[in-house]
């Protein structure tokens, strides 16, 4: 009985052995880093577009500016384009206000002349690795080279004095950007920013020529029959309806901002936005915090204006910080851009971001991109020099961009415009009697 019992105490046994499952030991898969995965899309698009930043100024070695970099260095300087993967800048000669006389206009010239120099020595330095480009061919040539590219840009005719011949020699130097305006009428055309004289407390009138001046209408189509682009950026509003409707190809906007999200002079009007839609143009926002605050904030102009008296200038603005050069006592003038900037606040990539968002939705990616302004008092909180560009990148995809529209934005729709100027140029020498 024995004998039988421990063979089937031996068979139950390794039957229920078999039934038990072994113990499997918990694991818990790695969290997906959505931000890395962003970050890696950003860099990947933002190496494969060309990246293009309609316009800077051109910083002076030696001399001092309050608008470079903490490190005394230009904001587009190629160090920095390099740091920031931004692989061409348009580098305007560009002037400000000065006397409509024959010593203005010679000083306007001889200041062009010399940042002139200026960017063709840093081109010609070989530890820059960049070049100055003269076509669209040029342009795409020197990104393939991996080089940094230089496209020369002008702005404010007062250069020019009364002389439209004067843009022939531009272009034959290498120009092919061309701004007719920068603060204050001149001889060419009316100016979104009227001068203010302090001396006698009176400012220019809103329009003096009724938009361009018959020099004006002759300088837009000398830029078409060259093959210049002719950019709108700073006109008045009737200036920049002239020109749109005058150039026989499309115009750009290097460096503004749409009026309805910030009213001040400088930006866009809804009407110029569309005509600059309605011929295939392209509006390139700039990330300037005195043209990208929310001025529809409850109070905000009334407190603006409130800060412009106390500091004892004059109250009305075409934009907040305007004047504050007529400050004579450093410590109010400190104190005026100090309380000044409190009032609008913050600022960063999503302000600037909206801008280009209310361009998308009004006429199309086809018709946004980005110009700084650097080197004229312009950044913002994530995009203070081209160091930062990849930023704008990622910005943009997170806002749900996708690549084909942010290479569109970085650069795409910008050379879209010179190749329409250049086949402009093109065919009127082709066919020379119409």
């Amino acid at each position: 009985m024995s004998r039988l019992l421990v063979p089937l105490l031996f068979l139950i046994l390794s039957q229920v052995g078999c039934n038990v499952k072994p113990k499997v030991e918990a694991t818990t898969a790695a969290p997906i880093d959505q931000n890395a995965i962003l970050m890696a899309q950003a860099q990947a698009i933002h190496a494969s577009a060309l990246t293009l930043d309609a316009h800077a100024d051109i910083e002076i070695p030696g001399k001092p500016s309050m608008y470079v970099g903490s490190d005394g260095l230009s904001k587009v300087a190629p160090t920095k384009m390099r740091a920031g993967g931004l692989d061409a800048v348009v580098m305007s000669l560009a002037v400000g206000p000065m006397p409509r006389n024959a010593e203005g206009y010679a000083a306007a010239k001889a200041l062009a002349q010399t940042k002139l120099v200026a960017v063709t020595a840093l081109a010609a330095n070989p530890n820059n690795n960049a070049t100055i480009t003269k076509s669209t061919d040029e342009l795409t040539a020197a990104h393939a080279e991996g080089k940094s590219a230089l496209i020369l840009g002008f702005q404010n005719a007062l250069i020019l004095g009364t002389d439209v011949t004067g843009i022939d020699r531009l272009y034959d130097v290498g120009v092919r950007v061309f701004a007719l305006t920068h603060m204050g009428h001149n001889d060419f055309a009316d100016s979104s920013r009227t001068l203010f004289d302090g001396d006698t407390g009176t400012r220019e009138p809103d329009a003096e020529h009724g938009g361009l001046s018959a020099l004006g209408k002759a300088a837009v189509v000398k830029i078409n029959a060259l093959g210049g682009i002719v950019d709108v950026s700073q006109l008045s509003s009737q200036a920049a309806l002239q020109a749109i409707g005058l150039s026989v190809a499309p115009v750009i906007a290097s460096h503004s901002n749409a009026r309805a999200l910030t009213n001040v002079s400088r930006n866009l009007s809804d009407r110029e936005i569309d005509r600059i839609g309605e011929t295939g143009g392209v509006i390139h926002i700039a990330p300037f915090r005195g043209y990208l605050f929310d001025s529809s904030a409850p109070n905000m102009d009334k407190n603006i204006r409130a800060v412009r008296k106390e500091s004892g200038i004059e109250e009305d603005y075409l934009y907040p910080f305007e004047l504050y050069w007529e400050i004579d006592d450093l410590a109010l003038k400190r104190d005026f851009l100090t309380r000044t900037s409190a009032l609008l606040g913050p600022i960063g990539l999503d302000e600037m971001l909206d801008h280009v968002d209310y361009i998308v939705e009004r006429i199309g990616v086809d018709h946004v991109g980005i110009g700084t302004d650097f080197n004229h008092g312009s950044g913002i909180i994530g995009f203070d020099d081209a160091s930062e560009a990849l930023n704008v990148t990622l910005a943009l995809l997170k806002r749900g961009y996708s690549k084909d529209d942010i290479i569109k934005i970085w650069g795409g729709n910008f050379i879209r415009v010179w190749r329409a100027a250049e086949k402009a140029s093109d065919a009127r020498v082709l066919k020379p009697q119409e």
